[in-house]
């Protein structure tokens, strides 16, 4: 009985890994095993069960509707396993396993890379893998254990530690102000070259506030990118004004490269929190990640805005 609970556990930490990485073949070398003993190990699971979990073709590997349903069940019985394990060893016990992480890319590249850096060398028994993404996802559909979140959160069963704010600003290079001035109310912004960053969100309209009331103005993008860089890069040459979030051009803003505009209407701030899946028994690993993030982040003054 005790060889087929873990036959069965094995099977779905199979399935997981190769729904994850989209492939056999990936999902083999990661778990060091054959290719050929990583299908037969899918194929026992879907006769066990009697369904199809992965169309399989030539060049992809996808998962069946069916398959989809199945790996929200799997993570959460291998999660159910790990708080299990955690508990059984202590609740102090040494961080130790993989970390799986999702931030904003910016976000991502600025906070988290060097503070996941630090905290790896100090904790030498945990690994880590990161999905920088300017999109929210699913911690349980993507296997994920830590999120950082800008912006009201929904209700769910995620636990939430904040750590600062940020708030959504308009800035430009000097020289575009001294050739084409600077704008002293939304309505002007349509006589300006404006710069859309979509990853921001929203539609052409774009949400001030004057007097505690909400203002909207439509001022025309000129030009719409896909990435938060890029919009600082093109805005740092001198083409135009465009907005983002204060944390993404603090330094330039403290060098002088980039300046403010229409502080006066700003929206409110955004709230920034760390996201963790709710359980019986946060693990090790997962506790000790969030609470260095949270003493490192709490004291950056780019995120008390």
């Amino acid at each position: 009985m005790w060889k087929n609970l873990v036959d069965r556990f094995r099977a779905l930490q199979v399935f997981v890994k190769v729904a994850e990485r989209a492939g056999f073949s990936v999902a083999a070398r990661e778990l060091a095993m054959s290719p050929p003993a990583v299908t037969r190990s899918i194929s026992a699971l879907e006769d066990r069960i009697g369904t199809r979990l992965f169309v399989r073709t030539t060049r992809s590997v996808r998962l069946t509707e069916a398959g989809t349903r199945f790996l929200q069940d799997a993570r959460r019985i291998l999660m159910d396993l790990d708080e299990a394990e955690d508990a059984a060893v202590g609740s102090h016990a040494a961080p130790q396993g993989e970390l799986h992480i999702t931030a904003p890319v910016l976000f991502g590249r600025m906070f988290v890379t060097p503070l996941l850096g630090a905290f790896l060398d100090t904790h030498a028994a945990v690994a880590a893998r990161t999905l920088y993404v300017d999109r929210v996802v699913s911690l349980m559909d993507e296997g994920l254990d830590v999120a950082i979140r800008i912006g009201t959160l929904p209700d769910s069963g995620l636990t939430a530690v904040r750590v600062g704010t940020v708030r959504r600003i308009m800035f430009a290079a000097p020289d575009y102000l001294a050739t084409h001035g600077t704008p002293d109310h939304p309505a002007e912004l349509q006589h300006h070259s404006i710069i859309q960053a979509t990853t921001m969100g929203g539609g052409p309209d774009w949400a001030f506030e004057s007097a505690g009331k909400r203002l909207t103005v439509r001022p025309g993008a000129r030009l719409r990118m896909n990435t938060n860089d890029a919009a600082i890069e093109l805005a740092l040459t001198g083409f135009g004004l465009t907005r983002l979030f204060s944390y993404q051009v603090a330094a330039h803003l403290a060098a002088g490269r980039l300046q403010p505009v229409l502080e006066d209407f700003e929206p409110p701030s955004l709230p920034v929190h760390i996201l963790h899946q709710e359980g019986r028994l946060v693990s090790a690993r997962i506790r000790a990640f969030v609470d260095f993030m949270a003493a490192a982040l709490r004291t950056d003054p780019a995120l008390q805005c």
